[in-house]
């Protein structure tokens, strides 16, 4: 694994966008993250999705930024990443968060706030390095992807993500999946509270950050289950238990059943902080200010 560390930056008014390239496998995957503000770092991961991109995190870190010089990051694959034809899986996305965090800061520990399918490879790299983190937040954390949550078997799940990857009826099943009424649906029916902030322009916004070319691969990965990082809920506890880094659980009230009662889970260990705000699965995006207010105390342990 090699990685080119000449990067370029752009500055914008809202925070500093930089780029790199990574490669994993002989295949190059350009990076794109941007930060806000100066002072001791802070992580922030965006939730897996098919529309996922660090911009569900920004009304989060331009709120830390007086304090904090806080990092969004486009994982491999998603956003204004590099989206080329890859495998990818668990393994590339632990060896990219596990890179990221131990070339870009200078200074460590880090703090992190890990949305949604983000949070089991946060824990999984603060298993391995037990200094690199020294506060974590998860905000709506969830280990299994919508089809093995389904419970559709994995036989089927992977011929789904085949199929994705396929030439023309891949592209054909990805449209349909992407189509704006589609994401708007998907948007009220689990990720979103206020459907009256679901606007034809952020609707427009969700599907442009679909269309780029390469764009169907790592979300067919993320839909059927295949970057699902355990297989199991006692797994994905275990992963909290190895810890002594203080750890704070974010529970959206609107939760579907499912996602809440593994949030419970995870708040019910010894030693986890937890709290209940308003929202669903996007919480970190659409309820920034009350994430903030929740968590700015136990960042300053």
């Amino acid at each position: 694994m090699k990685t080119d560390f000449s990067s370029t930056s752009t500055t914008r008014i809202d925070g500093v966008v930089e780029k790199f390239l990574w490669n994993k496998e002989d295949q190059n995957f350009s990076i794109v993250y941007e930060y806000h503000g100066e002072g001791s770092p802070i992580l922030l991961l965006p939730a897996f999705s098919t529309v996922s991109t660090r911009s569900e995190m920004s009304s989060i870190a331009k709120e830390l930024a007086d304090k904090y010089k806080a990092f969004a990051v486009d994982f491999p694959g998603f956003g204004d990443s590099g989206r080329p034809l890859a495998d990818y899986g668990p393994a590339l996305y632990r060896d990219f968060l596990e890179h990221f965090v131990l070339t870009r800061f200078d200074q460590k520990p880090v703090k992190v706030i890990a949305a949604g399918h983000s949070a089991p490879y946060v824990l999984w790299l603060a298993n391995k390095y037990k200094s690199v983190f020294s506060q974590i937040v998860l905000v709506a954390p969830t280990w299994r992807g919508p089809l093995a949550v389904m419970g559709v078997n994995q036989v089927v799940r992977n011929l789904v993500k085949e199929t994705v990857r396929l030439p023309i009826i891949g592209q054909v099943l990805y449209k349909l999946n992407t189509l704006p009424s589609f994401l708007k649906f998907m948007y009220r029916r689990h990720v979103y509270v206020d459907a009256e902030k679901l606007t034809p322009e952020f609707i427009q916004d969700k599907w442009e950050s679909t269309q780029q070319p390469g764009g169907r691969f790592a979300p067919a990965a993320f839909v059927t289950g295949n970057l699902d990082l355990v297989s199991k809920r006692e797994d994905f506890l275990e992963l909290v238990r190895g810890l002594s880094v203080p750890i704070m659980v974010i529970i959206g009230k609107s939760c579907p059943k499912s996602s809440r009662d593994e949030m419970k889970a995870i708040a019910n260990l010894p030693g986890v902080e937890s709290v209940e705000l308003p929202g669903s699965l996007g919480m970190h995006e659409e309820y920034p200010d009350a994430i903030v207010e929740a968590i700015l105390p136990f960042l300053a342990i």
